[in-house]
């Protein structure tokens, strides 16, 4: 989904901070995204983990791997940003981060085969009735994608009709569920986690 409101959501190179600029805002910068992605990230049963991203979340994770790698060049910089930016949420949209957290080689091996196609089997269910299927991210997903085994992380989006636009905006009651026939789980999101997506949706 585009709109007229997905250029100015959009980074560009020069949202990005050079290296010594960053350095100053950082720790004010890395306790908001700490708080950020506290509201935003959601436990489905006990191996998945769903965060959901904004702008912030992800000039953050471009940020910190221009800080970590030394990106100097503005080229370098843009290619980071064609990687990241498809997961900043158009309007009327939602977009997350999908982890396997998994703790042992012994889980790894268990449940990794056993979630293939788990990127698409997220559903965010509403009170009349309705659902928003995941679908994952097109940019990575033949790169993270494999008909034998799972990757551990996974980028996924929902496209949300105008009236469960409206019912997000509301506050009403939402539910995240895996509908994977291996893992079946829900979780009830909070109504921070509700607010904080009301404001994806729809800045």
């Amino acid at each position: 989904m585009t709109g007229l409101g997905s250029a100015a959501r959009r980074l560009a190179v020069e949202d990005i901070a050079d290296v010594r600029a960053y350095e100053r805002e950082r720790p004010a910068f890395l306790a908001h995204v700490i708080e950020l992605k506290r509201r935003r990230r959601v436990p489905v049963g006990p191996f998945l983990t769903v965060l959901f991203e904004n702008r912030d979340t992800v000039r953050f994770q471009i940020q910190e791997m221009a800080r970590v790698e030394r990106l100097l060049s503005d080229a370098a910089i843009q290619t980071e940003l064609d990687v990241y930016n498809p997961l900043i949420p158009e309007p009327g949209e939602l977009s997350a981060t999908l982890f396997v957290e998994l703790t042992s080689d012994e889980l790894l091996r268990a449940w990794l085969p056993r979630l293939v196609g788990i990127e698409r089997e997220l559903e965010l269910r509403f009170e009349d009735g309705s659902s928003a299927r995941s679908m994952a991210e097109e940019q990575h997903a033949e790169r993270l994608t494999r008909d034998d085994i799972t990757s551990t992380v996974h980028y996924v989006r929902f496209e949300l009709t105008p009236p469960q636009m409206s019912a997000l905006v509301a506050g009403l009651r939402i539910v995240l569920a895996s509908t994977h026939p291996s893992y079946a789980e829900e979780t009830v999101l909070t109504p921070e986690t509700i607010a904080e997506l009301a404001a994806d949706a729809t800045r």
